[in-house]
């Protein structure tokens, strides 16, 4: 585990990260859900997965993590610590290709950071949080479209974020560069009604699909 400085308006605070190299001369950063943090078998799952393939993974948490609260702190905390985490996978990796990648609000605040300038070669939401449940008259989707870099989308089929499916699919086709993969049945955590599985076998299961845009 490592230390990563991040500059807020108050002062400078650190967030923890676990930082693992690979072999293929690309990172990807990963963060978690305003409910969770970096440790959750979700991502652990996720990020073991690139691993095993080659990448190199920075998981990390927010700051109102390290203070042991639940509720995410303003916007501006997570674009900042966004843009502390990418330069120190930089400083690790200084030739790689840096990927964003992020769970529900952990790659909304990616794709905040990248529209205000942060440089990545793409992203990669896990569970975009389009809306509140039951919210769409109110989208988070308003900066996606300044976006230039590569989206990949990866949404299960029930998730209520990104109901009504044709909000999501006309927000879509307002991005310069972007493409959605379905996970058939899969809810908010991609969980799938009547299949029993473990949160890191199923982070571990979309790790495949990253890796594809990635490559591609």
């Amino acid at each position: 585990m490592v230390d990563v400085r991040v500059e807020l308006p108050a002062g400078p605070a650190t967030v923890s990260a676990d930082w693992s190299r690979g072999h293929l001369g690309a990172v990807v950063i990963i963060a978690h859900g305003a409910g969770t943090g970096k440790d959750h078998p979700f991502l652990t799952g996720f990020s073991d997965a690139l691993g095993d393939v080659g990448f190199s993974t920075l998981r990390f948490n927010f700051p109102y993590v390290e203070q042991g609260r639940r509720m995410p702190g303003p916007a501006s905390h997570a674009i900042a610590t966004w843009r502390a985490v990418t330069a120190f996978a930089r400083e690790q990796e200084p030739d790689a290709a840096i990927w964003a990648a992020g769970k529900s609000y952990g790659g909304r605040m990616a794709s905040m950071a990248v529209s205000e300038g942060l440089e990545v070669n793409g992203l990669a939401y896990l569970g975009y949080p389009l809306h509140a449940p039951g919210r769409p008259e109110k989208p988070r989707a308003e900066h996606l479209p300044a976006i230039r870099v590569p989206q990949l989308f990866v949404e299960g089929t029930e998730d209520p974020f990104i109901q009504p499916r044709s909000q999501f699919d006309d927000v879509l086709a307002t991005c310069q560069d972007a493409r959605v993969v379905w996970v058939e049945g899969g809810g908010h955590t991609f969980e799938v009604k009547g299949r029993r599985r473990s949160a890191s076998d199923i982070g571990a299961s979309l790790a495949p699909h990253v890796v594809e845009f990635i490559r591609a």
